[in-house]
């Protein structure tokens, strides 16, 4: 088992608040970060069915069979349990009580998440972090390794091949997800539409043109991005607001959480074929900007990423907001860096002025530069940036 960082954050939430709710992925190793990090508790997981059928049809008598609590996996199985939980939450305010994993229901997601009293931490645990396999010896040597194999435990735990264990995982998450908790009936139709949208993960959101694509509605589209929002398995990055005297472009970038799933969705078969792919650059992206996030929800602190791009085609591939300031940072896959990799940077410098923070180059190299206009970090080394910003 790999060390997770998060474990010192979701420990510091238990000191701080009744229940923490560990929510991210399948398979990102929520449930197993709670047993470490909590290892007197019960580990109780619903998705026993003896275990919800109790949980569901006397939800008050499952919670006092632990009085001093326990770690509800897969809590969202029974839906019962979280109005009593809300209840007791505002009775009951022992710190770390009960540890809750899973995606949660939206209802209660929006519950916790403006809830005055303070009684739920949440902690987002996505996929190892680069952080996690180089500090365990377990980092690809190649970055086309990396962005093919994903970065999910269970890959590093067991010697799977990346093609079985995806093609079990997207079967598991349209049966357990899709047909039992959102009964959509035509399963292949949704399975093109995850594979319409891995085809564009760092890519402008255009969502008549994926919706024409799959042969449904644009509000089906809407309602289906929203359950692969909902299930972690993609995000979406927002335009930066402050325009610096430009017309903006106001629309989303999708981007899939895991390069190793977008790649097996995309019927990529092996790591050799990553080179001459044509959308390896927007899988580059996507790992550079999925390790960011990891890097801020790991110490339980929430994204602070944007885009920028005017309608003229000016861009910036990131904005990270740093106190006042604005951090710009481009991304590209290719193993050499020209100047013609600084123009974006040198462009949106001159529009930001004081606004602008020292600018980042991350690329698919190996070494470390030092140019005027940024700093030049190679894939290896994304750690460093991702737990500064």
């Amino acid at each position: 088992m790999i060390p997770r960082l998060a474990i010192s954050t979701v420990q510091a939430l238990a000191n701080k608040f009744p229940y923490v709710a560990v929510t991210g992925p399948r398979q990102s190793g929520k449930a197993t970060l709670c047993r470490t990090a909590f290892p007197e508790k019960p580990c109780i997981s619903l998705e026993d069915p003896d275990i919800r059928e109790f949980a569901s049809s006397s939800p008050a008598d499952f919670l006092d069979r632990y009085p001093d609590g326990a770690i509800l996996v897969d809590a969202r199985r029974s839906p019962e349990l979280f109005s009593y939980l809300l209840t007791r939450a505002n009775t009951d305010q022992r710190k770390g009580l009960y540890i809750l994993t899973g995606p949660l229901p939206l209802d209660f997601h929006s519950v916790i998440s403006h809830n005055p009293e303070g009684r739920f931490g949440t902690l987002q645990l996505l996929p190892l972090s680069i952080s996690e396999l180089t500090e365990a010896g377990n980092l690809p040597v190649n970055i086309d390794d990396l962005l093919h194999r994903g970065m999910y435990p269970p890959l590093y735990d067991s010697p799977s091949l990346p093609a079985d264990w995806y093609s079990r995982y997207v079967s598991r998450f349209l049966d357990r997800e899709v047909r039992q908790l959102v009964n959509i009936r035509d399963l292949s139709l949704f399975q093109r539409f995850l594979r319409g949208c891995a085809a564009r993960t760092g890519q402008i959101l255009n969502l008549s043109n994926l919706a024409k694509e799959c042969a449904i509605s644009h509000n089906t589209a809407r309602a289906w991005l929203t359950i692969l929002e909902a299930s972690h398995l993609v995000f979406f990055l927002r335009p930066h607001c402050r325009n610096f005297n430009k017309r903006l472009v106001k629309t989303p970038k999708l981007y899939f959480y895991d390069t190793g799933l977008a790649s097996w969705l995309m019927a990529i078969q092996d790591n050799s074929r990553i080179a001459a792919h044509p959308l390896r650059p927007a899988l580059f992206e996507t790992w550079v900007v999925s390790e960011l996030m990891k890097g801020r929800f790991n110490r339980g602190l929430p994204a602070n990423l944007y885009f920028w791009r005017d309608n003229i085609g000016n861009e910036i591939d990131l904005l990270a907001e740093q106190g006042q300031a604005l951090v710009p940072i481009e991304i590209t896959s290719e193993q050499t860096i020209t100047e013609g990799h600084f123009d974006g940077l040198k462009k949106w410098l001159s529009l930001a002025g004081e606004d602008a923070g020292r600018g980042r180059l991350i690329y698919g190299g190996d070494e470390r530069q030092r140019r005027d206009e940024a700093a030049v970090i190679p894939w290896r080394d994304l750690d460093s940036l991702a737990e500064r910003l």
